[in-house]
């Protein structure tokens, strides 16, 4: 805990972000864009908000970002060159989503989520999206991109039964138990959910296509994505 403090520290002290309990005051930033569960699916410009060891060790100096490189799963799909120069260039701030955003009120513009919501249990996911909801200003945008439960009902239909069950329902990664998907949606039942939230203008949206910014570094897995994006 006490490292997890100083690492959250360490990340803030280098953007000039102040703390403020457990809340991270932006202050005059100007547009402000939240990327939540990034992993390192991360553009320039964004603060990327994750529970990961990648996120933890970010605000530390290279050296442990090399030594992190040896003990994460990072390894399985980067180089350690990339790994580093990922952890090194961009904003990340370690924190436990299941606790809420650590943002005020109505302090950012954009918020993003790719392949994460799905983590989460329905209950879960619907409170995160309520705290996208609260830290959005007014007619802020949040884009939501989850595997699309229709799609992967159409690889059952086909007969591709193993690929369905093993990539959507039954995850196999036995490196990591945060792969396994808890909820899935279709874009009736997220639209739904945003609207109760209070959400407006739910839109489905096209790979790479939206208003969300930098969404050719961002959007990834166009096949078997749902991509969706609502207003505040």
């Amino acid at each position: 805990m006490r490292l997890a403090r100083k690492l959250l520290d360490a990340s803030t002290l280098t953007l000039g972000y102040m703390k403020r309990g457990r809340r991270i005051v932006l202050g005059d930033k100007g547009v402000v864009k939240i990327n939540l569960g990034c992993g390192l699916a991360v553009a320039l410009g964004w603060i990327n908000i994750d529970g990961s060891p990648n996120a933890l060790v970010a605000g530390l100096p290279a050296m442990f970002h090399r030594l992190a490189y040896r003990l994460t799963g990072a390894n399985r799909y980067y180089t350690e060159a990339e790994y580093c120069r990922l952890l090194g260039g961009h904003v990340f701030v370690h924190h436990d989503l299941a606790y809420g955003i650590p943002l005020d009120d109505a302090s950012a513009d954009y918020v993003f989520s790719s392949h994460f919501l799905e983590h989460l249990f329905r209950r879960e996911g619907e409170r995160l999206l309520r705290e996208c909801h609260r830290v959005l200003r007014h007619g802020g945008l949040v884009r939501i991109a989850v595997p699309d439960l229709e799609y992967a009902l159409s690889l059952y239909a086909q007969g591709d039964k193993e690929k369905m069950l093993l990539n959507y329902f039954f995850v196999e990664d036995m490196e990591s138990h945060y792969a396994r998907h808890k909820y899935m949606y279709d874009f009736a039942m997220l639209k739904a959910l945003l609207e109760s939230i209070g959400f407006r203008d739910v839109t489905r949206c096209a790979y790479r296509e939206g208003f969300t910014p930098d969404l050719d570094v961002l959007d990834n897995r166009p096949e078997e994505t749902l991509f969706v994006e609502a207003r505040k």
